[in-house]
């Protein structure tokens, strides 16, 4: 990300009390922790504390630690050497010695391993590291970014991340409003998506909404934040018919349709999975309570997995997990 392509816009006070903050923070050089919602903006927040600060003519190297699991995220972020796993035919340099001198912004930070934090906060407390594969102490100078949309302090409660690890990088934590609490940017923020659609089909200008459109836009509670009213108003430009009058046709859930298919309530699938696991065996014996256990959670997830298209979020709510816990189970019967 260039320090081009950085548009932070608004002007209501909860938006500028944060930036103000992040001003302050990327003056030191400690780690720093950007807390909020889904597409409130985060990495936004990040890249600004990089070019703020006096790395900014080093390299900003950004990783979307949710992207990847377990057994490549330690790869990706310290390196390996060459024959340290299948696969690895040669030596490879992890995230951290690319962004030597500069910022590392590791986005979804909770969702790394338990082991990939142990190395993480011996980085932040020494400033060393060892490649997969190797002994050799390796030392880099890098600040640090974490991302997450999570309630860390309680994962750390539930073992899911840890303590000193959180402690290390809550030296300044940034906690962005979500959109629904910066009621004086909708339409700032609107206007701006709708200019840039406006050029992108090549019209002289562009009208702005109609009143009514407007008032839809400040009434609604934005559960997706700047980034699905991003995605609106890129429908409704696209959608509207010529480039003379205000933008009046609006569409909030393109998913509303009267045949849009219903998923089965979640009595009924963790049901099948029960029947699942009371079939009865071939051979009569003893059984073992974790064995079972563990097959019917796995189960469960797979079917949940399955009936929603595996969208893991869409999953979590049909099994009333938050997104974490449902990483965090899918990671444990290695369904990622």
């Amino acid at each position: 990300m260039t320090p081009e392509q950085q548009i932070i816009i608004g002007e209501s006070p909860a938006f500028l009390e944060v930036i103000e903050q992040t001003s302050r923070a990327a003056s030191h050089d400690r780690a720093v922790l950007v807390i909020g919602e889904r597409g409130t903006g985060k990495e936004l927040i990040a890249a600004r504390l990089h070019y703020l600060s006096p790395r900014w003519e080093q390299n900003f190297v950004q990783v979307n630690c949710a992207a990847l699991p377990d057994t490549l995220l330690e790869s990706e972020l310290f390196g390996h050497e060459a024959g340290s796993f299948t696969g690895a035919a040669g030596k490879r340099i992890g995230r951290f010695e690319e962004a030597d001198k500069g910022t590392l912004f590791l986005d979804e930070i909770a969702t790394t391993s338990l082991s990939a934090q142990e190395k993480i906060l011996r980085i932040t407390e020494y400033g060393t590291f060892q490649r997969v594969g190797s002994n050799k102490i390796l030392n880099t100078d890098v600040r640090l970014i974490g991302a997450t949309n999570i309630d860390l302090p309680e994962a750390a409660d539930l073992g899911e991340f840890r303590h000193d690890l959180l402690d290390r990088l809550a030296l300044d934590v940034i906690t962005l409003p979500p959109l629904r609490a910066r009621k004086d940017d909708i339409i700032i923020l609107a206007f701006h998506f709708g200019q840039k659609i406006a050029q992108e089909r090549s019209w002289q200008s562009f009208p702005g909404f109609s009143e009514s459109m407007s008032q839809t836009m400040m009434d609604y509670h934005w559960p997706g934040n700047i980034r699905e009213l991003k995605n609106v108003v890129e429908r409704a430009v696209y959608y509207a018919e010529h480039e003379y009058d205000p933008i009046d046709q609006i569409i909030l859930d393109p998913f509303n349709s009267p045949y849009r298919p219903k998923r089965p309530p979640i009595k009924e699938i963790k049901q099948q999975a029960r029947d699942i696991s009371e079939m009865p065996k071939a051979l009569p014996g003893p059984k073992d309570f974790q064995t079972l256990t563990m097959k019917f959670e796995r189960e469960l997830l797979q079917q949940a997995l399955k009936d929603n298209k595996f969208n893991q979020r869409q999953a979590a709510d049909y099994l009333s997990l938050s997104y974490h816990q449902l990483r965090h189970q899918l990671k444990k019967h290695a369904l990622l």
